[in-house]
């Protein structure tokens, strides 16, 4: 659907809420596109904070992630980093395997090296399949054994219809994984790691005298989304997993199978935008609204189709066997409950590192997660010494283990001052992730 149609549904869903007496704007939510007729199609909208499937359609089909592999690499990077297993500092060395992996790559030689920070930067901005190669050989000797570690990880969240063979995403056909599987990974690697979340941010970053640039085109036109991963394979079609926050509230989706990038991306911002309205109608009192009363499916003539060219520069050549079975997840689910996700609020019981203070809100911006509790501590400190006046409104703790985690967070925040806490922190290149209580 072309973006001049996209107005007229737009204009149309107005004039008709203009006629039923709908005083806003919002009630005139713009009709949500899916693709019925595209095999390879299939999203999930999901709330980040309580695990509520608002919208799915063939969210538990087998699906080629291709790039959004990375996520999972980046995971297991991020959880090195937290048990000081690995430094931002450490040298990445590129074995002749990982200098010849297939294009996007960062095309560094043999023997040549980056730090892991670097490293991190080329997975999530370049999507370098030589960058991920090179790390999972660090982390795991041997890159087939760091995709079992993936798979592995994959178990233990929850991810039970993923396996991983390779640590970039491209062409492998027991490489798979479903919209409802990337959505838990999506949530677990913001809840597990809040402070290393930024990097799914980045628009771009300097390398070696130069300046990298991403292609996440919504960072920079859809005010609130802020990650994850982009993805593409000839055999996946274009993909993304995606997260935004507004009024306080994040939302996390995933589109598998675009026909283009910008099909894809103007998909993922219709069902970020449908989630949205969705919550705000349930706070006004529509307690019974829904995403899929919105949703259009666009026949497959109404496609463009973009050459194989375009997307991640992933290559492919091979084919798989994609359901299109009502029973598998083609009905719409938007109440579902994704119950292989742990709740990402920590347990109300807390050891506090410092006595918590009378609460004034039910709000907490959660500034770490470390295995390690006495890590947890340190943490603790260092941001009560660099940031104590941007957080003076809180009480800063450290959670009692929950999921192999210590989660430090400053509690008894009203909703604005754990925004405007937060807001600042991540201008301060602090990550963070405010929550109710």
């Amino acid at each position: 659907m072309s973006k001049l149609a996209r107005r007229l549904f737009s204009a149309l869903g107005l004039a008709a809420a203009l006629l039923a007496g709908a005083p806003t704007m919002a009630q005139a939510q713009s009709y949500l596109r899916v693709n019925a007729s595209e095999p390879k199609y299939a999203a999930i909208v999901v709330d980040a904070n309580t695990g509520e499937v608002l919208f799915d359609k063939r969210a538990d089909n087998p699906r080629y992630p291709a790039s959004i592999t990375k996520v999972m690499t980046m995971y297991l990077a991020f959880e090195a980093l937290s048990e000081g297993r690995l430094k931002p500092t450490d040298r990445v060395v590129f074995s002749p395997r990982a200098a010849a992996a297939q294009p996007t790559k960062l095309g560094l030689k043999a023997g040549d090296s980056i730090t892991v920070d670097e490293a991190i930067k080329a997975i999530s901005v370049k999507s370098a399949n030589d960058a991920a190669v090179a790390l999972a050989e660090k982390l795991g000797g041997t890159e087939s054994r760091f995709a079992s570690m993936m798979t592995l990880r994959a178990r233990e969240l929850g991810m039970t219809r993923t396996n991983f063979t390779n640590a970039h995403g491209l062409p492998d056909s027991r490489q798979v994984s479903t919209a409802r599987d990337i959505a838990i990974l999506s949530r677990a690697v913001m809840r597990d790691f809040p402070q290393y979340y930024s990097y799914f941010s980045l628009k771009g970053f300097a390398f070696r005298g130069g300046y990298i640039r991403g292609h996440k085109r919504l960072l920079d036109t859809m005010p609130g989304f802020d990650g994850l991963k982009t993805g593409y394979i000839n055999a996946s079609g274009f993909n993304l997993a995606g997260s935004a926050v507004r009024d306080g509230k994040r939302l996390i989706a995933v589109v598998l199978g675009g026909p283009s990038a910008a099909w894809r991306d103007d998909n993922m911002e219709d069902l970020l935008l449908g989630g949205f309205d969705t919550l705000r109608r349930r706070e006004r009192g529509e307690r019974s609204y829904t995403m899929a009363s919105n949703v259009f499916d666009e026949p497959r003539g109404g496609v463009v189709r973009a050459p194989s060219a375009q997307g991640d520069g992933e290559q492919d050549g091979m084919k798989i066997q994609l359901t299109n079975n009502p029973s598998a997840g083609q009905r719409y689910a938007v109440q579902s409950k994704m119950s292989p996700v742990p709740d990402p609020k920590p347990r109300k019981t807390v050891a506090a590192v410092e006595k918590v203070k009378k609460a004034k809100g039910d709000y907490v911006v959660q500034v770490g997660a470390f295995k390690q509790k006495e890590q947890a501590k340190t943490h603790l400190a260092t941001m009560n010494k660099k940031f104590g006046k941007l957080l003076s409104e809180g009480a800063g703790e450290v959670a009692d283990r929950v999921d192999g985690y210590y989660r430090v967070r400053f509690v008894g925040l009203t909703q604005d001052d754990a925004k405007g806490a937060c807001q600042a922190l991540k201008a301060k290149a602090q990550s963070c992730l405010v929550t109710a209580n």
